[in-house]
Order: C-alpha cells, then sequence, then structure tokens
C-alpha cells in the first residue's frame, strides 16, 4: 500500500494534523499494522518537499509545534492518478512453497509432508480469518475475505501438486 497516497487522500476532507492523520490511518486502514509516528512526518516531510501537500497552520503544543498539513491541487491530482491506476497482479510465479517441495523431491524428502503441513497452516489461517470476520465490522469483513479468497486459491494449488507430486518426481528426476 502507498502510505503516502492514503495519507493524501485522508487530506482531501481537509487540513489535519500528522497526530490526527496517524489515528485515522489506524483507524480506517491499519488493523493489523498500525503506522509509526516517524512513518507519519518522514512521509509528510516528503510529500511537503514534492508539493503535494502544504502546512496550513502551525499551533503551539506541550511539545514540538504541531504542523497542519493540507492537501495541495497537485496532491489532488496525484489521489486521482493513482485511484484511477489498476494494481498490477501479482502472478506469483516464484512460489517459495514450489521451490521446498522441488528441494524435497530433488533431496529424496517426503514432498507429501510438505504439502500436509501447509494445508494444515492454511486451513488455521482460514479459521482465525473466519472468526475475525464474523466478529468484525464491515471493513474486517472485506479484507478478511480478500485473505481467504486467497488461501483458497493457494489450497487448490497445493491439492493440485498433491495429485501431480509422482509426474514432478519424474520431471525433477531428470
Amino acid at each position: 500500500m502507498s502510505i503516502g497516497h492514503a495519507l493524501l487522500g485522508l487530506l482531501v476532507s481537509g487540513p489535519r494534523h500528522g497526530y490526527d492523520l496517524k489515528r485515522a490511518f489506524d483507524e480506517t486502514f491499519g488493523h493489523d499494522r498500525p503506522l509509526h509516528y516517524g512513518q507519519v512526518y518522514s512521509t509528510m516531510s516528503r510529500l511537503l518537499k514534492n508539493g503535494l501537500v502544504e502546512v496550513d497552520g502551525i499551533e503551539p503544543g506541550g511539545g514540538p509545534e504541531r504542523k497542519r498539513y493540507a492537501i495541495t491541487d497537485a496532491g489532488i491530482t496525484d489521489v486521482q492518478r493513482w485511484l484511477a491506476t489498476p494494481e498490477k497482479p501479482e502472478p506469483y510465479l516464484q512460489s517459495t512453497l514450489y521451490t521446498k517441495v522441488v528441494l524435497a523431491l530433488l533431496t529424496r524428502r517426503d514432498a507429501t509432508d510438505i504439502l500436509d503441513t501447509q494445508r494444515a497452516e492454511h486451513l488455521r489461517m482460514m479459521r482465525i480469518l473466519t472468526d475475525r470476520k464474523r466478529k468484525g465490522d464491515l471493513a474486517d469483513q472485506l479484507i478478511c475475505d480478500h485473505a481467504l479468497f486467497h488461501l483458497e486459491a493457494d489450497l487448490r494449488w497445493l491439492e493440485l501438486t498433491a495429485a501431480r507430486l509422482d509426474k514432478l518426481a519424474e520431471v525433477v528426476a531428470k
């Protein structure tokens, strides 16, 4: 995720202090990975340098002065362009799991054990995500669905690979 674009998007609704941006980001996007304050301020510094935000005001605080940031016209254009650009699908053509299966076969280990262990780990994660989805708000439900669909695709791959393991062993042995 582009943290800079997410922060710019949050500024579209109006100027905010860095603390408010961090809190809004964490509430909206950071359920599993909240931002560090240093991340927010270094990102805002870069956005300021690139002309995508400006300082809208400075207020004295209990510690350092609090800057209020506002998005510029260039920042609005940048967010619009980012939103309109599709994300590149990741084909996962260099899967670590595939590498483990092939190396197991090359070293005369049981690749079935690797597939079974991975299947159990995927199912464990799916139970955790399903429980989170059931208890969560709409944002949690959507993000969990995304993860669950990817895990389901991985499970299909595990099953397909298990069914073709003998054939793969022949190919690898050559």
